[in-house]
């Protein structure tokens, strides 16, 4: 990796980089960041501060997570741990429940899996928290009882997915419509938000230390609000709910490190593209150059091309992250890469609804990611709790043939990605960008802007973004050169400027120096916010 400035900003940047030694933390949304701010200087460390705020995201930032999430995290401790907590669809599904279906439906029952973000909260405080675990829900319990103001990008998602959730008017949606849109709308950027329900539901969780959630009183009430209204849950399904330790997958990229967590989730996407483009010489051609720019975005076609055929539940795989990630296998993709764009890989565009968060202290690190997948997910609240259900059960396809399809108990395909980068056994730092199938492609644009093209984290981040959509679609950032805007139209891309900031992700990244000083970016595409001590 080459050596970073860290007075170097050669994008328009809203933000600096952040520099500490103490700890740091970074978000999506401030008021999220100062809760981990607030915890590790009350004597918690990155993952007590990570808990909190993955916790405090459900409140702040409901229109990409909530507390009927699933999420993924990789933690450094002297060794980097993966944790997946996904859950798994009901044991109750039936064959004819998606019969003459061509797709799961993006909202009710049917796209709803066990949530398991309450789960992972408690696993890895278990392990690793310091602080009492109910401490670490006071700044939610306060921004839900209390309220808070929404902050810009927030208000603006959830403007733009009113539309949508408000045309959800049968009796299984209309518990989710008077939390999230009183009144039959959304809020306004600065208007104080409140939600005494999803107070409650924390104090019941951090009393219980999150046990209600699988085998409690939240465990029945949601199964019962399942029976009434067509749902498949039953208490066995959320009793049977376990995270899994898993051992994360990993690829050399010039000599760094980049790891992400294994199927079911599409981080081996990010490290087959990586694997692609290295034996591509990125370094001596500009970032904002055409070659650049085409050779990544037919690496992550080559890449997206495997992972939507071969990613699914673990054990339905019929080929094994060993065999997509051998470097023999990327070099036979890479002769495929011509001068000309080539449709491989079809992903479609669904809008993501994720929140990535990173912590570090002085012993961990921490890289989070916590997501309802699509906005505010299924459209389903369990009545009197707040708790708005995941539609991670979009996930599935409903092929017969494919390891992904839907069956009962099984997870799904995912898109969530916390990644992690290290360097001869030494660890760097947690990055992610969340945002649908673009998580993927953010992963492999800011590890080469950091490798190939030396930019410190933020300048990482600030950078213009690529989005590949299906066939040869790709979107590009309105700060993309209009020179490569019509080179890679040259080459046969079909290429579209999108104004929309959402589209193209949204990252946070912690890196440690040699002299271990911690070097914090957060997005400029979104709300968020890096603070280091």
């Amino acid at each position: 990796m080459q050596p970073f400035d860290l007075n170097a900003y050669p994008y328009t940047s809203s933000r600096p980089v952040m520099l500490g030694s103490r700890g740091a933390v970074a978000t999506s949304q401030p008021l999220a960041t100062a809760t981990g701010a607030e915890i590790l200087l009350a004597g918690g460390n990155a993952v007590d501060a990570a808990i909190a705020m993955a916790i405090d995201l459900t409140i702040v930032e409901p229109t990409s997570n909530g507390l009927g999430s699933d999420a993924f995290a990789l933690v450094w401790d002297g060794k980097l741990h993966g944790l997946n907590a996904s859950g798994k669809s009901p044991q109750a599904l039936s064959p004819e429940m998606w019969a003459n279906r061509l797709t799961i439906p993006l909202h009710g029952w049917l796209s709803t899996t066990v949530p398991g973000a309450v789960s992972s909260w408690q696993t890895l405080w278990r392990r690793w928290g310091k602080l009492p675990f109910e401490r670490l829900f006071e700044p939610a319990i306060r921004h839900a009882a209390e309220g808070f103001p929404v902050s810009p990008v927030t208000a603006r998602n959830w403007q733009q997915q009113s539309a949508g959730y408000l045309s959800l008017t049968d009796n299984v949606h209309q518990p989710f419509r008077e939390v999230f849109f009183p009144n039959d709308r959304a809020p306004r950027p600065g208007e104080v938000w409140r939600c005494p329900e999803q107070a409650d539901t924390l104090r019941e969780l951090a009393t219980t230390e999150g046990e209600s959630f699988y085998r409690g009183k939240l465990a029945e009430q949601l199964v019962a609000f399942s029976a009434a209204t067509g749902g498949m849950f039953s208490l066995e399904d959320l009793h049977q709910h376990q995270p899994e330790w898993v051992n994360p997958i990993s690829t050399t990229y010039r000599g760094l490190t980049v790891s992400e967590l294994p199927p079911n989730g599409q981080g081996i996407a990010a490290l087959m593209a990586l694997n692609i483009v290295e034996g591509v010489d990125l370094v001596a051609q500009p970032r904002e150059s055409v070659g650049n720019y085409h050779q990544q975005i037919e690496a992550m076609k080559l890449a997206f091309a495997d992972a939507h055929r071969y990613v699914a539940d673990p054990s339905a795989m019929d080929v094994t992250p060993a065999k997509l990630l051998d470097k023999a296998y990327a070099a036979q993709r890479r002769g495929l890469i011509g001068d000309h764009a080539i449709p491989l890989a079809e992903p479609g565009l669904p809008k993501g609804g994720t929140v990535y968060l990173a912590a570090a202290d002085n012993e961990l690190m921490v890289s989070f990611i916590q997501s309802n997948f699509m906005g505010f997910g299924s459209g389903i609240a369990i009545p009197g709790t707040g708790i708005a259900l995941q539609n991670r059960g979009a996930g599935f396809v409903v092929d017969g043939g494919h390891p992904n399809k839907i069956a009962p108990g099984k997870r799904p395909f995912h898109t969530i990605i916390p990644g992690f980068l290290s360097r001869d056994g030494q660890a760097l730092g947690p990055f992610g960008v969340m945002g649908a199938s673009m998580q993927p492609q953010g992963h492999l644009q800011v590890v080469s802007n950091l490798v190939d093209h030396g930019l410190n984290p933020q300048a990482a981040l600030d950078a213009p973004r690529w989005r590949f959509d299906q066939g040869n679609r790709v979107f590009l950032e309105q700060t993309v050169p209009r020179h490569v805007a019509l080179g890679l139209s040259d080459l046969g891309h079909d290429v579209q400027v999108v104004a929309e900031p959402g589209t193209f992700g949204k990252g946070q990244m912690i890196l440690r120096l040699e002299n271990g000083v911690l070097v914090a970016g957060s997005e400029p595409r979104a709300d968020g916010l890096a603070i280091v001590l």
